[in-house]
C-alpha cells in the first residue's frame, strides 16, 4: 500500500522521483535522511514525519501544517537552537521511530500538498547543514524494492517516472512479447524490451552463448560463464531476471512444427537469418494476426571499412504485403559467414533501437507521423530511410 499510494499521488511521488527517503508508516509520511546542524555544531541526519491526509487512496493539501522530527535538536551553523522552528518537545513513537520534536511554521496561505509541506522543513534543517559541509543533501536516490504483487519489475522505475514519461510507457503493458534469435541484434532488442512493462517476454534460441558471442552482445560476459556454454536463452534469462520477472527461455530453434507457440502472443520480434524457418514463422504470424517487426543487416568488408544497409521491416494484420517484398528468404551459405554475415555490436545495437522505437511508435508510446512500415540505415551517407506508410 505505502509504495501505490507513493506512485499514485503526484505529490508524493514526486518527492520520491527527486531523490527522498520517502515512506509511509502508520497512516504517516516519513522522509528520512535529513541533514540538520546538532548542538555540538555537527552535521548530523535524522527523519522528518507528519501526518498523511488523504481522501481515500488520494493526498489532499494538508490539513495540520505541523511537521514531527526524529533526531537531536536542530540549530543554525553556529550550534544555535532554531527556536523559530521548534514549536515543543514531545516524545512519540511511530513504529520504531522516536520523535523529539514538533515543528510548527505555516507558510500564507499554506501547504499546497505534502510536497511543499516536506521540501519546505527539509530547507529550514538543511541550510545549516549546506553552511557546515556543502555536500550536505536529503536527496539520497535510494534504491526502492516495488512490493507490489502483480509488479514486473523488482524494483521501481523511477527513470520513466522521473522523466514524467510514464503514460507512454504504460502503452507497452502487453501481455506476451516473443523475441526470435538472439545471437546479435534480438539481444539488444531484448535489453530495450526488458526495461518496459511487458508482462512477459519469451525469448527463442537453441544456440549456445559463446566467446564470439559475448562481442556483440549487451553487457558484459565473464570468463567463467563462456566456459560453462550456457544457452542463449538460459543466459539472457539470468541476466535479466534480477531486474525483473516474466522472462521465459525456450531454448530450442521455431520451425513450422512448433510455430504455434506463437498463437498467444501480442507481438513478436525477428531476428534470425533469412531462410525456411523465417518463412514457415512469418506465415505463421500472418494466420494467427499478430503483428511483427523483423531486422536484418546486410553488411560487407571494404579494404577495413565495414559499410551496408540496416533493415527494420514491419507487418500488421493491417498492412502485409509489402513485408513479402523487403524481407529476405533465401537460404543463408555457410561458406560466407564472415564474408556476409558480418556482425558488430554497435551495428546491432543500432539495429534493434530502430526496431525498438518503431514497435513503441506502433502502440502510441513515441509520436507516429508518418506510420512507416519500412526504415533502412545505410551506414555510408548516415542516410535514414523510411518507405511503405500505412
Amino acid at each position: 500500500m505505502s509504495r501505490r499510494l507513493i506512485s499514485r499521488n503526484p505529490d508524493l511521488r514526486r518527492l520520491a522521483d527527486e531523490g527522498y527517503e520517502v515512506s509511509i508508516v502508520d497512516a504517516r509520511l516519513v522522509v528520512g535522511h535529513v541533514p540538520y546542524v546538532t548542538e555540538d555544531g555537527e552535521v548530523s541526519f535524522g527523519t522528518l514525519v507528519t501526518a498523511l491526509a488523504l481522501a481515500g487512496d488520494e493526498t489532499i493539501p494538508p490539513g495540520d501544517h505541523v511537521a514531527r522530527f526524529a533526531g537531536r535538536r536542530p540549530c543554525d551553523a553556529e550550534g544555535r537552537p532554531l527556536t523559530s522552528l521548534i514549536n515543543s518537545e514531545i516524545d512519540e513513537h511511530v513504529e520504531g521511530i522516536h520523535l523529539r520534536f514538533l515543528f510548527s511554521q505555516k507558510p500564507e496561505g499554506g501547504y499546497r500538498d505534502h510536497h511543499h509541506q516536506m521540501t519546505s522543513y527539509i530547507a529550514m534543517l538543511t541550510g545549516p547543514a549546506l553552511a557546515r559541509d556543502p555536500s550536505a543533501t536529503a536527496r539520497t536516490y535510494p534504491v526502492v524494492e516495488d512490493d507490489e504483487p502483480d509488479a514486473v519489475f523488482r524494483y521501481l522505475d523511477t527513470a520513466t517516472s522521473r522523466a514524467g514519461i510514464s503514460a507512454s510507457a504504460a502503452k507497452l503493458a502487453l501481455d506476451n512479447v516473443a523475441i526470435i534469435g538472439l545471437g546479435g541484434s534480438g539481444g539488444y532488442i531484448l535489453d530495450h524490451v526488458a526495461k518496459t512493462p511487458v508482462r512477459q517476454i519469451h525469448l527463442f534460441d537453441g544456440d549456445v552463448f559463446q566467446q564470439h558471442t559475448a562481442f556483440r552482445a549487451p553487457g558484459a560476459a565473464s570468463l567463467e560463464q563462456l566456459r560453462g556454454r550456457p544457452v542463449k536463452v538460459d543466459y539472457y534469462t539470468a541476466m535479466y531476471s534480477v531486474m525483473r520477472t516474466g522472462i521465459v527461455p525456450h531454448p530450442y530453434y521455431l520451425t513450422k512444427d512448433n510455430v504455434d507457440e506463437l498463437k498467444d502472443m501480442s507481438f513478436v520480434f525477428i531476428a534470425i537469418d533469412e531462410g525456411p524457418p523465417k518463412r514457415d514463422i512469418i506465415a505463421a504470424l500472418e494466420e494467427f494476426g499478430i503483428a511483427f517487426i523483423d531486422v536484418g543487416m546486410g553488411l560487407y568488408n571494404v579494404d577495413g571499412a565495414v559499410g551496408g544497409i540496416l533493415r527494420v521491416t514491419t507487418s500488421t494484420p493491417q498492412q502485409r504485403d509489402h513485408a513479402h517484398d523487403r524481407i529476405p528468404f533465401g537460404d543463408a551459405d555457410p561458406d560466407d559467414e564472415y564474408e556476409h554475415n558480418i556482425q558488430t555490436g554497435d551495428l546491432n545495437g543500432l539495429n534493434a533501437a530502430l526496431a525498438v522505437v518503431q514497435w513503441r511508435k506502433l502502440y502510441g508510446s513515441y509520436l507516429n507521423l508518418s506510420h512507416e512500415h519500412h526504415s533502412t540505415f545505410t551506414i555510408g551517407t548516415g542516410a535514414l530511410n523510411t518507405e511503405d506508410h500505412a
